[in-house]
């Protein structure tokens, strides 16, 4: 492949997506169930989300957390040391450093981190709305080894945002500072993670204004996607169709590359720990339907490969859904 020498810009950012790699990439190669990976009991995940906080600053109407389905609390350090053994020794590359809660609430995600990458998992990911992750708290996130921060810029602006977010106005011109201010963060420290940001495709005016609000932040970010509007569970269906945006069943991924509602990759290619222990099958598992072994009575491997779980995917690869716990979620799709 040939390199642009003679602009030095370009070739460091050339360079950069080399190493890092397009998250995109990253997504698809996530949602793609492979072969091996359609039986009942497949193999150990590449990806694994730990839930560190159910806990969310935000009330977002798109987003089932803040109807308050369970208890909402924070992990146990000892559980989650354990956990990351628990994780490795299972085979385990990738783990995500959130799954339903706003991970820069704790004072201790950088600590986190840092001994994830020590136990020797190469790819550690993060998931923010954008709001609480100060240059400070971003900074320490990076020396810790942070390997990808991804934006969730759901709010064309501040009116909107305190619309559907149901918070205070002044949080969405402090989240689109702290979005502007890290890539500045990551070249003073010369640090190796990812920026990337995601948006919810909506219709109409909505996604026509979301769409230059991803255009003022695309320069500070490597990459931006796009996502469908989820039901998450169908637990937010009735709120988001009378806003009259069309939702999609399942979790098919992101809206440049969906996958079918059934079978669900989340059930066969990337696992979820709860704050509490729960593995879960399904990557919106508010209120603990979804869930397939408590992993402080069995290892992650007993888990994954639960009669459970087994049963449910079983379901999902012959497509009879209709009396799993999935059906109302795939409902829109099938």
């Amino acid at each position: 492949m040939m390199i642009n020498i003679i602009n030095p810009i370009n070739t460091a950012i050339w360079f950069f997506n080399m190493a890092i790699g397009k998250i995109t990439e990253r997504v698809d190669a996530i949602t793609g169930i492979k072969d091996e990976y359609r039986v009942p009991a497949p193999p150990c995940p590449r990806s694994v989300k730990i839930e560190l906080t159910a806990r969310c600053n935000f009330n977002c109407s798109f987003c089932a957390t803040g109807y308050k389905l369970r208890d909402k609390r924070d992990m146990d350090w000892e559980f989650y040391l354990k956990l990351l053994k628990d994780l490795k020794s299972s085979g385990v590359e990738e783990v995500g450093m959130f799954y339903l809660g706003e991970s820069f609430i704790l004072p201790w995600l950088p600590d986190a981190i840092k001994v994830a990458k020590k136990e020797g998992f190469e790819y550690v990911f993060l998931t923010t709305n954008g709001s609480l992750c100060t240059p400070e708290k971003v900074k320490a996130c990076m020396e810790a080894g942070l390997d990808s921060l991804k934006f969730s810029l759901n709010y064309a602006d501040e009116e909107q945002f305190t619309d559907i977010a149901k918070v205070n106005g002044a949080l969405f011109h402090k989240m689109i500072e702290n979005v502007k201010s890290t890539q500045t963060i990551r070249d003073e420290g010369s640090y190796e993670c990812g920026l990337y940001g995601s948006y919810i495709d909506y219709d109409g005016l909505q996604g026509e204004r979301m769409k230059q609000r991803a255009a003022e932040l695309e320069p500070y970010l490597d990459e931006i996607y796009t996502l469908p509007l989820y039901s998450q569970a169908n637990l937010v269906s009735v709120d988001e169709k009378g806003r009259g945006w069309a939702i999609k069943g399942g979790n098919p991924g992101r809206a440049e590359k969906m996958r079918p509602a059934v079978p669900c990759w989340s059930l066969f290619t990337e696992a979820r720990v709860s704050f509490d222990g729960h593995l879960s099958a399904c990557c919106f598992d508010h209120d603990g339907r979804f869930r397939m072994g408590n992993l402080n009575d069995v290892s992650f491997m007993e888990a994954w490969t639960s009669k459970g779980f087994q049963n449910l995917r079983q379901q999902h690869l012959t497509g009879n859904v209709g009396q799993s716990i999935c059906k109302e979620c795939v409902s829109y799709a099938v």
